[in-house]
């Protein structure tokens, strides 16, 4: 009858689990309190363990629906009482239970489990990175700018979401998302460059892209082409010699780069220079594989300076 309104009250009681421990654990001691969260609700279905100092048999119960427990019928003594439940850090505490028949309270807040944010983070990245190769821009960069959101000490998402405004074929954006990475990273090279190249993707900032490049050490640089397509907007904005001297640059860095020698080539000939443009050319020619694209304007070009010397 005990056992049937102690539950009907939405308590719980421990019972030994064996036989041989009752000898050890049962008395008249008596252990109650509730189980809440941070925000003072109450936590059922919490485990709970207790164990008696100098025994290895632990009691076990669960608190009610209500955060409550009592854990009866315990023998004089120091005990350990753990309390876990998944999605909640561990709690434990111990108390004295003596033969003056007080009965002690265990009032427990339980505090959530922090996710690791480095988990989140990665596994958000990994979701992105998939929908970026395939072709899902927006989608993404939504994913990159709400983990920005959330973790705004990282501040390298700016290149991720840079990379999708690309995408999206928005440079403006994308470089601005670059400028936010500079701010940080101002002798960051790669961002440097990749700033460079959107700018040459807009008409009217085309220059302000070479102008850039310009200003990049080449010793830190791995990549020439992007800085062969600002020789060739120099070109086309009728600035051959200043496309000369920041082509001879590049193929001092690059000189196996056989493409410099055919833009040089170009430069030189816009230059009016023909001996230094034939010279380039004639070195293009040599080298270039029978399907490099720019071959058979070469060749109609040496064709036009043939009687060069």
């Amino acid at each position: 009858m005990t056992n049937l309104l102690t539950l009907a009250l939405g308590l719980l009681v421990l019972l030994p689990s064996a036989p041989a421990a009752a000898a050890q654990v049962r008395g008249e001691g008596r252990i109650r309190g509730t189980v809440v969260d941070e925000a003072g609700q109450p936590v059922g279905d919490v485990a709970i363990r207790a164990t008696k100092k100098g025994e290895t048999q632990a009691l076990e119960a669960k608190t009610s629906a209500k955060g409550e427990f009592t854990l009866i019928q315990l023998a004089t003594g120091e005990w350990t009482v753990e309390f876990s439940k998944p999605g909640f850090e561990t709690q434990r505490g111990s108390v004295i239970l003596d033969e003056s028949g007080n009965v002690p309270r265990m009032d427990v807040k339980l505090a959530k489990t922090k996710a690791d944010p480095n988990i989140e983070l990665q596994a958000e990245l990994k979701r992105a990175d998939s929908l970026l190769r395939a072709s899902q821009f927006a989608e993404a960069r939504t994913i990159y700018e709400d983990l920005l959101a959330k973790h705004p000490s990282v501040f390298q998402l700016h290149r991720f979401i840079a990379a999708a405004y690309s995408g999206e074929k928005n440079f403006p954006k994308a470089v601005e998302h670059l400028d936010a990475l500079l701010e940080k990273e101002p002798a960051n090279v790669d961002v440097q460059v990749l700033k460079a190249e959107f700018l040459m993707m807009e008409r009217d900032r085309q220059v302000e892209g070479v102008t850039l490049l310009q200003s990049i050490d080449l010793t830190q640089i791995k990549d020439p082409l992007p800085f062969i397509n600002g020789g060739i907007i120099l070109i086309n904005e009728a600035k051959p010699d200043e496309a000369v001297a920041f082509l001879t640059k590049l193929a001092e860095q690059f000189p196996k780069q056989n493409e410099i020698y055919y833009y040089r080539g170009r430069a030189y000939l816009a230059a009016k220079k023909l001996p230094e443009a034939k010279a380039d050319v004639e070195k293009f020619v040599s080298a270039a594989p029978p399907d490099a694209p720019q071959l058979a304007e070469a060749r109609k070009i040496l064709e036009g300076l043939k009687d060069v010397k």
